[in-house]
């Protein structure tokens, strides 16, 4: 069935449409208009969809990790050249954005914004309850994308319908100026509710699939950043709601733990084994690999073996074979900061789980790791990278509940120590668990353990902007959650100036394109000054 999903599903959305800057519109509208005349080719645009969404797998470490201070750039331990060093650093110019084009989410848009339509105003054929299924999971999807692009941009263009014009393209009628910061927010929230009240009371789950607790997930998510970020904008900003949006939150998040289908895996390793996906109870959402049909870019966070076989040592003194069986694949693409690896607690099981850690040199020196999440598996001495990757877990929940109850002013620690009793297995002791303190204290705790928790998974960034220091001010600009290696100074991520680098800039081809479109907040004016 997955293979279904994932392959022929997919294929189809790409041969229906062609794009322009937003892709807006389907060259061929009548073709697209056509298709629409059954359950069965509903059915096959909706797995399209979430076909679509999997191939999103790797923004959310671009957007939402590389930018957190924790990996490594320039050269990795074993000299390969590391990809993305100036997103790793900040160094975001109006010349050099990092990504582009808006990260392609406007095409995931239009897919859903076209299934919208048809499911909602045609598609007489569906049952009132196939078709409230169906339009739960794409508005579900829509406040996906439009937040990860919120998250990254502030303002974008917001479009919901499909530009159609008597069958013809007007080129000046798809220029789009960037919705205000708070009206993207607001469109989201409106988004979460459609798909919210269109699931209704269902209970029906499969973590492959777009569900209820999905939603109740990025609506926790998109609540709390709504409560705790203001978003800066030069037509309306958003303004941080505090404590209104917090118990909206609290609320998503307590339907999920309340609905008892989600609980943390035993072994915190289980979580990413591909022979443990069947029993993985807390995956709220997964992205399915196939070795026989698609896999993901595991292979860029692993050693060489023609590099480090016989070369590098472990950990023990000895010299390092391939103990994974990577054969001629692996090439060290990301790496992680030594210093940060070594944050862990040696009994903390999340190190071992995370990191292949090894040595250039005999006297045990020189440092360097491989990142395990996405390893796969070896089958007939071939390795596959072929394990799910998990887009919302349990974990998650109960660490966003915990900066919920922080914020809300009421204790936290139980659900710190929730996640720190997983991860320590039968060395936990009381002596590890967490004890409530201010809130920033609790803050930086939460951090601390979501950086552990979450390594490779692509949350550090977007925690940096979300949560607070004493005075409220995101850590993205606070010394105190740096990992400098030994004699590094610690700093933070963004100096006190660099507000304007909370958000990212779009590049010259996009803004070229449309004559309506402003570049980022503060990007212009900090370009000026330097």
């Amino acid at each position: 069935m997955k293979k279904f999903i994932y392959g022929i599903a997919g294929a189809l959305l790409l041969s229906i449409y062609s794009c322009d800057t937003l892709d807006l519109i389907p060259e061929d509208y009548a073709a697209a208009g056509s298709y629409w005349k059954s359950v069965e080719q509903v059915s096959t645009y909706m797995n399209g969809l979430h076909s679509s969404l999997r191939q999103d797998y790797s923004s959310p470490m671009l957007l939402g990790e590389m930018r957190g201070g924790t990996m490594r750039e320039g050269t990795s331990s074993i000299n390969t050249s590391l990809n993305n060093s100036s997103v790793i650093r900040n160094d975001l110019r109006t010349t050099s954005t990092g990504i582009s084009n808006w990260r392609d989410y406007y095409p995931q848009i239009l897919q859903v914004n076209h299934f919208i339509e048809q499911v909602r105003d045609a598609c007489t054929f569906l049952s009132e309850s196939a078709r409230n299924t169906y339009l739960a999971q794409a508005y579900g999807m829509r406040a996906y994308y439009y937040f990860m692009l919120y998250r990254t941009y502030g303002a974008v263009p917001l479009e919901e319908n499909l530009k159609v014009l008597d069958g013809k393209i007007d080129a000046v009628s798809l220029y789009m100026a960037r919705s205000s910061a708070e009206d993207v927010l607001d469109f989201i929230k409106k988004d979460i509710n459609a798909s919210e009240t269109a699931f209704g009371s269902t209970s029906s789950f499969d973590k492959y699939y777009w569900s209820k607790y999905a939603t109740l997930f990025l609506k926790a998510q998109v609540y709390l950043w709504s409560a705790k970020v203001t978003t800066n904008d030069y037509e309306k900003p958003h303004t941080a709601t505090g404590a209104s949006d917090l118990d909206i939150a609290k609320r998503a998040l307590n339907e999920i733990i309340s609905s008892n289908k989600f609980s943390l895996m035993d072994n915190y390793a289980d979580v990413f084994d591909f022979a443990k996906k069947a029993a993985n109870t807390e995956a709220i959402l997964a992205m399915y690999f196939d070795r026989g049909e698609t896999t993901h870019w595991g292979s860029n966070f692993l050693y060489t073996p023609s590099i480090v076989v016989g070369s590098y040592y472990n950990p023990d003194g000895t010299v390092m074979q391939d103990v994974l069986q990577l054969n001629t694949a692996g090439i060290v693409r990301y790496e992680w900061k030594s210093a940060f690896i070594r944050s862990f607690d040696q009994t903390d099981s999340r190190r071992g789980a995370t990191f292949l850690e090894y040595y250039q040199d005999a006297e045990l020196t020189k440092h360097g790791s491989s990142m395990l999440k996405y390893v796969g598996h070896v089958a007939d001495a071939i390795r596959y990278f072929d394990n799910d990757i998990n887009m919302m877990r349990y974990a998650d929940v109960l660490l966003m509940m915990a900066e919920v109850e922080n914020g809300l002013g009421n204790p936290c620690a139980s659900y710190i120590n929730q996640i720190r009793k997983r991860a320590y297995g039968e060395n936990y002791t009381e002596a590890l668990a967490y004890t409530d303190g201010t809130y920033a204290e609790n803050e930086l705790a939460i951090l601390k353990e979501r950086d552990k928790e979450f390594a490779g998974e692509g949350t550090r960034w977007f925690d940096l902007v979300r949560m607070h220091d004493a005075n409220k001010k995101p850590l993205a600009f606070s010394a105190a959650v740096a990992y400098p290696e030994p004699g590094e100074e610690a700093t933070a991520v963004l100096s006190a100036d660099e507000e304007y680098r909370l958000l990212w800039p779009i590049n010259v081809a996009v803004l070229t394109a449309d004559p309506m479109l402003k570049q980022t907040w503060g990007y212009v004016e900090a370009e000026k000054k330097d």
